[in-house]
């Protein structure tokens, strides 16, 4: 019998009618294969959220400035945004990640320095960053999460901030999953109609200035932010791990396109956490077949959604390692 095979006949057997826990027996045997293990532990769960300042900001293309990115990231510090307020609550660790913010910040223990340059350049006009700038990026990343690795965590979670960066996530999913760009545009921060359709416009005009890309590496360079470039080393580095990676919305799905493209195989590892409110994020995760955890009608960002989720993967875990099977608790079976 394989390990398959074993995780779901233990999932059948607990007390409980077939299939009646739902989505929690769908995670149940994902992790327990990911952990090739009937018993599979969540340990050290950490939500990394990485922060960087976009050129293409400059274009309009955002209700909110572009010092909101360094005055979120002073807020992520001093434990008052909803992340942090959702990771209290779960007991998550929190890491927070300088990857390209226009600012300089003071040491903080919460603070990992891992600045590619003070924001990208506007795509609108040129590439986002320069190749070595990628480079440094994708190994910051790498780096990151095996610093977190050695802490025992097999679980971690990725959120962003980053003023203009939906911008960037709709141009990475237009270039993915091969859709028009007005089904890839949202409101982001929660621009107006009159916004939006510049927001577009704007995007198109890039689509447009460098034409056809299909290379993975390429596609992040020419619109990703530093920020976006390290989720996805660090995605990457968490699949070569064999960690859970719980995937937030918008931002970070169109950050798992680029890394699913270099490693196919990751899709195993990914949990899929929420289904943001913003447009796009729906025609994603059909993209990827992929099934979120919660919809909330969440477009916050930050990692949230892996930290809402995370009480209810806890859920699957704990159900498959403590649950009463029908034999261990005396109760009859459903009759044939």
């Amino acid at each position: 019998m394989t390990l398959t095979e074993q995780l779901q006949q233990k999932i059948n057997q607990k007390t409980k009618p077939l299939g009646a826990l739902g989505k929690l027996e769908k995670l149940a045997l994902q992790i327990g294969k990911v952990q090739k293990t009937l018993t599979p532990r969540l340990q050290n769960p950490t939500i990394v959220v990485f922060a960087s300042d976009h050129g293409i900001a400059q274009e309009g293309v955002s209700a909110y400035p572009q010092e909101v990115t360094y005055q979120m990231v002073l807020n992520f510090l001093r434990g008052g945004a909803a992340i942090n307020v959702f990771c209290r609550q779960n007991h998550l660790a929190l890491k927070v990640v300088d990857a390209g913010v226009k600012h300089h910040f003071e040491p903080h223990a919460d603070l990992i320095l891992a600045k590619a340059g003070m924001g990208t350049k506007n795509f609108l006009r040129e590439q986002a960053m320069t190749p070595q700038e990628l480079h440094f990026c994708l190994g910051k990343g790498k780096e990151i999460v095996q610093t977190i690795a050695e802490t025992g965590c097999n679980v971690i979670g990725f959120g962003e901030m980053g003023i203009g960066n939906t911008s960037a996530a709709s141009m990475l999913m237009s270039y993915f999953c091969q859709l028009p760009m007005e089904q890839c545009v949202g409101k982001g921060t929660g621009v107006d109609e009159k916004r939006l359709l510049h927001k577009i416009e704007v995007l198109k005009k890039a689509q447009n200035f460098h034409g056809t890309i299909t290379d993975p590496y390429l596609i992040l360079q020419t619109f990703a932010g530093f920020e976006m470039a390290q989720m996805c080393g660090a995605m990457l580095e968490a699949f070569r791990r064999n960690m859970l990676i719980l995937v937030d919305g918008f931002i970070a799905t169109s950050v798992f396109l680029a890394a699913q493209s270099i490693e196919p195989a990751i899709r195993e590892n990914a949990i899929f956490c929420h289904q943001s409110n913003e447009a796009g994020h729906r025609l994603m995760l059909e993209y990827l077949q992929a099934e979120p955890v919660l919809h909330l009608d969440m477009r916050l960002g930050e990692g949230t959604g892996c930290a809402a989720a995370f009480p209810i993967i806890q859920s699957a875990v704990t159900f498959l390692n403590e649950m009463a099977s029908f034999e261990s608790a005396g109760v009859s079976e459903k009759s044939e």
